[in-house]
């Protein structure tokens, strides 16, 4: 099958690569089928939407930085990430992450009940 948006063009991907949303994403419940797109020498992995190509969401795993995140058995926890002109600007929503099971091709997404994590976590720290 292929799909077309106008960031990565024509995207060819067959029925192993799609993972399902059952519940769809926060503010895009009718969404429910996604493709992980990762660039070569790519920073982020790119959730797009099979149904809605032009919708894309730069996600970034939350394991490397929170190495203890809490995170459902065999699924890997990943952040939304709000991007910027400025790298100081860009910033990762620790606080309702995407959790994908790769093996199984599901995904959802959670708000976690805590304060521990915020929405708007600084991914590139200016020293």
């Amino acid at each position: 099958m292929i799909i077309k948006n106008e960031q990565f063009g024509e995207i060819k991907f067959d029925d192993n690569s799609i993972i399902e949303f059952p519940e769809g994403l926060f503010g895009f419940e009718d969404l429910k089928k996604f493709l992980l797109i990762q660039e070569e020498e790519g920073l982020f992995v790119w959730l797009t939407s099979i149904d809605e190509p032009e919708i894309i969401f730069p996600i970034f795993s939350i394991n490397l930085l929170q190495p203890d995140y809490e995170t459902p058995k065999d699924y890997e926890p990943y952040g939304i990430v709000k991007l910027d002109k400025e790298p100081e600007n860009v910033t990762i929503n620790l606080k309702a992450p995407v959790f994908i099971h790769k093996n199984d091709r599901k995904g959802y997404q959670k708000l976690l009940d805590n304060d521990i994590y915020p929405i708007n976590y600084q991914l590139f720290v200016n020293n």
